[in-house]
């Protein structure tokens, strides 16, 4: 295993994440997977940013769903990991644009994660009764809430990375949902945090 900022992880995981990396950079200017202005920082902006949500996830994890996929963070990363882990057993990446999920079925192909693409929009799809939800820059957290409400499992827990203007997001979903949190400041940047949110029902 190597130290990699901040995190454990193996050679071979490494190498399959170059394998991301590689693909991301090749389709990036086509379909616009993430901000061109991102590119110089894509591993601590993306890859390390989306792996230390599985320091905060519940372990051991069956099912993670990961809303609004774009280019895979942070749910392929967390499935990339998961090969040599087996936690989570699966992960399901919903994403409405079809080039994109050409793009995610094709990291998945040569990295070989256990991944499942769904190319559907969110509100259209049957509840996926996820032990994790993840969602990134998607939508605002009462937005965010109410997919949790739909796709949650009973037990289950929705971890949602969120920039500075996270308090104030907070209290506007407060009126509107019924819900418990923690919060863990984020590992590459100052002022995002990750919210860990269980127990969502509407007021």
């Amino acid at each position: 295993m190597t130290e990699w900022g901040g995190a454990d992880v193996s050679r071979e995981t490494i190498e399959r994440l170059k394998i991301y990396e590689a693909l991301l950079r090749k389709w990036n200017p086509k379909i616009n997977l993430v901000a061109n202005s991102t590119m110089s920082q894509l591993w601590s902006r993306h890859f390390l940013d989306s792996i230390q949500l599985v320091d905060f996830a519940p372990n051991p994890v069956e099912h993670w769903v990961d809303l609004g996929s774009g280019g895979g963070f942070p749910g392929l990363v967390v499935a990339i990991m998961a090969i040599e882990t087996a936690c989570p057993i699966q992960v399901t990446l919903v994403e409405s644009d079809t080039r994109k999920c050409a793009f995610l079925r094709s990291v998945v192909r040569e990295t070989g994660a256990p991944v499942a693409v769904i190319n559907k929009r969110i509100e259209a799809i049957e509840p996926l009764k996820a032990d994790v939800l993840s969602a990134r820059a998607l939508a605002d957290l009462s937005k965010l809430l109410s997919y949790a409400d739909r796709h949650l499992a009973q037990n289950g827990v929705a971890l949602f990375p969120k920039g500075e203007t996270w308090k104030k997001e907070l209290s506007i979903a407060r009126s509107k949902w019924n819900f418990d949190y923690q919060t863990v400041k984020s590992k590459t940047e100052d002022g995002p945090v990750i919210l860990k949110i269980t127990g969502v029902s509407s007021v």
